[in-house]
């Protein structure tokens, strides 16, 4: 199996989350081995898609450097990582990709508008060899080895709407779509008035998250899925570990996980050599892992 880019380049336009502007978004083709690549088109400068990049996990994944930065990347990375798509470049005017409707389909139906052409080599995949655990009290995220990787993830809130949610994500583009994709983020309406008070999340509405007060959803439309809340978890951490560079072939756990503990379970698994193979996707592995490229 050879690796992957998109095949002809394509553009959108979005609303920014926190600044609530109009943001152009471009993709394009990229040649083997160089991975997800982000361009600030108004700085000049790019970032790789990888662990080192991260520069802050607090309200979403944002890479960067002392130069400049791009927030609210793992909306995106989930559709490329869902599409199993190895190489492209990501052009943005401002420091956030658009949010779009608060989920991954508006990234998916861009990436059907461009098409995916393979390259000469190789395909690569993260091979998990051991069991790899971030925890901070009772809240946990793992990767564990397995042929028929999966996302395994429980969230328990104390509120009324939510509760405790869990979903058993077993990976291919085909499931990513249609269970995940079209999951939305949510917050808080008393988180929102804080932040926005603080010139943050200026961009947030009805059309683009769940929205939540004191006992109910705000939104007129409801849930897309009864556990929409979970399953959005489950779009994050498949945008997070995107960074990885390769597709993971191993089964993810967690329990009230975040971008966080996502980005430190990065670090942890490349910390240790024993923890991981990064091998080429030969018939052997192929016929190993095929359901995940179904």
């Amino acid at each position: 199996m050879k690796q992957t880019t998109i095949a002809r380049r394509v553009e959108a336009v979005g609303i920014g989350l926190h600044k609530g502007e109009p943001i152009r978004l471009i993709l394009e083709p990229l040649e083997a081995n160089m991975g997800i690549v982000f361009t600030r088109t108004d700085l000049g400068i790019s970032f790789r898609a990888e662990p080192q990049s991260v520069i802050n996990t607090q309200m979403a994944t944002v890479i960067g450097n002392q130069n400049g930065f791009i927030s609210t990347i793992e909306h995106l990375l989930a559709a490329i990582n869902g599409y199993g798509i190895d190489n492209i470049r990501i052009l943005l005017d401002a420091n956030e990709v658009p949010v779009m409707d608060g989920s991954a389909i508006s990234f998916c139906m861009l990436l059907d508008e461009a098409g995916i052409r393979q390259l000469d080599e190789g395909k690569k995949v993260l091979i998990i060899r051991r069991e790899v655990e971030v925890r901070e009290g009772d809240k946990f995220v793992r990767a564990v080895p397995s042929k028929e990787p999966k996302f395994d993830y429980t969230i328990k809130f104390d509120h009324p709407v939510i509760g405790e949610q869990r979903h058993v994500f077993e990976f291919s583009k085909t499931n990513f779509i249609k269970e995940i994709a079209r999951a939305r983020t949510f917050g808080f309406l008393k988180d929102l008035q804080k932040l926005q008070s603080q010139n943050l999340a200026l961009g947030a509405s009805l059309d683009n998250a769940v929205a939540i007060d004191d006992n109910r959803i705000l939104n007129p439309e409801g849930l897309r899925f009864e556990n929409e809340f979970v399953r959005h978890k489950i779009l994050d951490a498949i945008g997070d570990l995107a960074l990885l560079k390769a597709p993971l072939m191993g089964d993810y756990f967690a329990f009230a996980g975040s971008h966080d503990l996502n980005h430190k379970l990065t670090l942890a698994i490349f910390a240790d050599a024993k923890n991981y193979e990064l091998a080429t996707l030969d018939a052997k592995l192929l016929k190993e892992y095929e359901r995940v490229f179904a």
